[in-house]
C-alpha cells in the first residue's frame, strides 16, 4: 500500500524523506518552491543526489512534486501562460534531477474565454513543454468553481485528447465530492468511479490525493478535512481505499493540521481502513 502526504522542503528538498517517514508514510508530494509566488527551483546538486539515495535508501515513492498555484494552463493572457509555460519547463526539469515520476497541475481557469477555449489553452500550454523521458505530467481534478476546468471529468478527458503531450490523471477525492461525484457510500463510489472510467478511463489514472471534504457534495468549495470525519465520512472512504482501480495508486494526502490531528494521524487512518 502506497500512501504518505504532502511535505516540507524547508532546509532543502532532502529534508522531505525523513519528513515523509516520520509520519509512517512511503509515497508522497512536494513543492520544489513557495507555491505563491513565481520562482524557478533552486535545488543544489548535493540536495539533490541525497534526496535521491535518501529516497531509494528508505524505499520511498513515488513522488510528486505539485507546480506552483498560480500556473494557469487555461488563461487566456498571454504573459500568464509564459510564465506558466516557463514554470512547469522548470518543474519537469527539476523532477528528472530529483528521479521524481510525476509533475501534478491543475488545468486552471479559463476567465471568461470559455471552456472549449480554456481546454485547448492548456492543451497549447502542455504541447509547448519539453518533458524528460523519466516524467509524467498529471492533470488534477479541480472542485469546479467558478470557470475553473477540471471538475468535470470530461475537461480531463479533453485534455488529454487535446494534447500530443504523454499525460495521466490524479484524482482528488475532496475536489471530486465538492464537484459534484457523490464518494459518500459504497454505491456512490462505485458509481461515480465507473463514470470516471467511461470517460477518462482508469487506465489513465495514475495517482490520488487522499482528502476528505468538508463541504458537502456539489458545493464547489474546495477544503479538506480529515480522513473519515468530513463529508464523504468513514464508508465513503473505506470504499474507496478498497476500490480494486484504487489499491495499487499512490495515495497522497493533503489533510489539514487541526483537532490535534496531523499527517501522521490520517496515514495511520487509511491504513485502519484499508482491508
Amino acid at each position: 500500500m502506497y500512501v504518505g502526504a504532502h511535505v516540507s522542503i524547508r532546509g532543502g528538498v532532502d529534508n522531505a524523506v525523513g519528513r515523509q517517514l516520520d509520519i509512517g508514510g512511503n509515497c508522497g508530494q512536494i513543492f520544489t518552491t513557495s507555491p505563491q509566488v513565481w520562482q524557478l527551483p533552486d535545488i543544489d546538486d548535493d540536495q539533490a543526489e541525497r534526496f535521491r539515495e535518501g529516497t531509494v535508501d528508505a524505499g520511498v515513492g513515488p513522488w510528486v512534486i505539485h507546480s506552483s498555484y498560480l500556473v494557469n494552463l487555461a488563461t487566456p493572457k498571454e504573459g500568464l501562460r509564459e510564465k506558466s509555460i516557463d514554470s512547469m519547463q522548470a518543474e519537469v526539469d527539476a523532477a528528472s534531477r530529483l528521479d521524481v515520476e510525476y509533475v501534478n497541475v491543475h488545468l486552471g481557469a479559463h476567465t471568461g474565454a470559455g471552456v472549449e477555449q480554456g481546454l485547448d489553452n492548456a492543451a497549447h500550454v502542455l504541447d509547448q513543454l519539453d518533458v524528460p523521458e523519466d516524467v509524467t505530467v498529471l492533470v488534477e481534478s479541480d472542485a469546479g468553481s467558478g470557470t475553473k476546468l477540471g471538475g468535470e471529468f470530461e475537461h480531463l478527458a479533453a485534455a488529454l485528447d487535446r494534447t500530443d503531450q504523454r499525460l495521466e490523471v490524479c484524482l482528488d477525492t475532496a475536489h471530486t465530492f465538492s464537484a459534484g461525484y457523490d464518494l459518500s457510500t459504497p454505491e456512490a463510489v462505485e458509481e461515480s468511479l465507473a463514470t470516471f472510467d467511461d470517460i477518462v478511463g482508469f487506465e489513465n489514472l495514475a495517482c490520488v490525493h487522499l482528502n476528505d471534504s468538508k463541504h458537502a457534495c456539489g458545493t464547489n468549495k474546495d477544503e479538506h478535512a480529515h480522513i473519515g470525519e468530513g463529508e464523504i465520512g468513514e464508508d465513503g472512504m473505506r470504499a474507496f481505499v478498497n476500490h480494486d482501480a484504487i489499491r495499487n495508486l499512490p495515495l497522497v494526502l493533503e489533510t489539514p493540521t487541526e483537532d490535534g490531528k496531523s499527517f501522521a494521524w490520517n496515514v495511520e487512518r487509511v491504513h485502519e481502513l484499508r482491508h
